[in-house]
């Protein structure tokens, strides 16, 4: 495939990493400071989308892999989905309602629930199936490694715009101007990515499995639970690391907002000339074990964080992390799609949709792992939101230094343990990879031989 192509496809990545990094950091903030929404009925509109986002991610994957049309399986979604998704997104930030307003609050509170989560529906259609033409479209392992660093490329500039920009323009020119230009930007790019996106036709041709089957196969498949646990904890890390660092922040280094929005711009903006680092190894040694070396250099990067003090430190350790969390960003999805070759060969069908699905719903424990953990914590060192920072118990500074760092060094080495033992590598996925290469070549046959009687 030409490079302009697999860039056009690539730039997809930044609309998706922009929407829900800017929905994930405004949304609360917007809801309950500036509208007025009760805490208790936001936690409870964000408990019920929670569960709604989990569940939505294989039921999307299964309804594409069934789906069967001219156009193929995951192209139709993109295209037809991407500006309805694009339009609920703009919705998100023109609530008509107030909950300062009387007789407003509940109108407000159903509102928020029934716009998130429709949302949220269509977000999971349009990206769960531009991720699903990835393993389609780029079978070869030097492809995968190549168009994975482009991805994350997109997706870095992505996160960076969707933590930095929000809240200054809603500044200067209103939340309601925020979404609309955020969700012109996520059209725009997802559009774009179809310029280089092409499906093979007779992936659509196929009996898909039902959902039983799908998912007997799905939990029999060693190789997925292998990568949906060293996935998960993967996760937790980072999860750990954007939760606890205004903590950290607050009362390790002593220092504002403004500065813990650098250290988090830092470590991405760092992580960004590292992407090439990583492929060029995903190339040379193969996707499991450039993750194992990726998460080691992550677990170097976290180390100082238990003794650092002063926010120049903290600088110096967010570069060095971004060295391994770039890694960390691009292995996934070339392993994941290893794991979809594999599966075809015991069920003869792709099933990108189902293990991206059930990939996705399997991450948001991360969410709960994280949210276990920091409460834990903070009750065992005595916390006390209300306390200034020089006023909190001494052991609130040890808690948050074993919550930055112990804690997500302590997840990289289950995760290296389950990618120690991750199966698709060496002489094994080789194997794999020749004998899907004579499957396809057998399909392709077959299709002809259809096509012409």
């Amino acid at each position: 495939m030409k490079r302009r192509h697999i860039i056009a496809y690539s730039a997809g990545s930044l609309g998706t990493a922009l929407s829900m990094q800017c929905f994930n950091t405004v949304v609360p903030y917007f809801y309950m400071d500036v509208l007025k929404l009760a805490p208790a009925l936001f936690g409870v509109a964000m408990t019920i989308y929670a569960i709604w986002n989990a569940l939505n991610d294989p039921l999307a994957g299964q309804i594409s892999d069934r789906t069967r049309t001219r156009w193929g399986r995951r192209i139709p979604y993109i295209l037809f989905l991407t500006v309805p998704m694009a339009l609920l997104f703009i919705a998100v930030w023109l609530p008509p309602f107030r909950g300062d307003q009387p007789g407003q609050m509940t109108p407000l509170f159903i509102y928020f629930l029934v716009v998130i989560c429709l949302f949220d529906g269509l977000w999971t259609f349009v990206v769960l199936n531009w991720t699903a033409l990835f393993p389609e479209m780029f079978p070869e392992h030097r492809d995968r490694s190549e168009v994975s660093g482009w991805r994350q490329v997109f997706s870095i500039i992505g996160l960076i715009v969707g933590v930095a920009l929000p809240f200054v323009v809603a500044r200067q020119f209103g939340y309601a101007a925020m979404g609309i230009s955020f969700a012109v930007i996520t059209a725009a790019t997802l559009l774009i990515s179809l310029l280089g996106s092409k499906e093979n036709l007779q992936f659509s041709q196929e009996e898909a499995l039902s959902l039983v089957d799908a998912l007997k196969a799905t939990f029999r498949n060693r190789s997925f639970l292998l990568f949906l646990v060293l996935n998960l904890f993967i996760n937790f890390v980072f999860e750990m690391l954007t939760g606890g660092l205004p903590f950290y922040a607050k009362y390790v280094l002593h220092v504002g907002e403004t500065e813990t929005s650098i250290l988090l711009g830092l470590a991405l903006i760092a992580a960004l000339p590292m992407l090439a680092l990583w492929t060029w190894v995903s190339i040379r040694k193969g996707a499991r074990t450039a993750l194992l070396y990726a998460q080691g250099a992550f677990a170097v990067g976290l180390a100082p964080l238990l003794f650092i003090r002063g926010f120049m430190a903290a600088v110096l350790v967010m570069v060095l992390m971004g060295v391994g969390f770039a890694g960390l960003l691009m292995l996934t999805d070339i392993m994941i799609a290893d794991v979809v070759d594999e599966d075809e060969l015991h069920t003869g069908v792709r099933r990108e949709g189902m293990f991206f699905g059930m990939n996705g719903f399997v991450v948001r424990f991360a969410i709960a792992m994280q949210a276990i953990a920091i409460s834990t914590i903070f009750s065992m060192t005595g916390y006390n939101a209300s306390l200034p920072v020089e006023a909190q118990p001494p052991a609130v500074e040890v808690g948050l230094r074993v919550m930055l760092a112990a804690l997500p060094i302590l997840g990289l080495a289950v995760s290296f343990v389950f990618t120690w033992l991750f199966p698709l590598h060496g002489s094994r996925l080789a194997a794999v990879k020749a004998q899907v290469a004579a499957l396809h070549q057998a399909k392709a046959g077959r299709t002809t031989v259809a096509a012409e009687g």
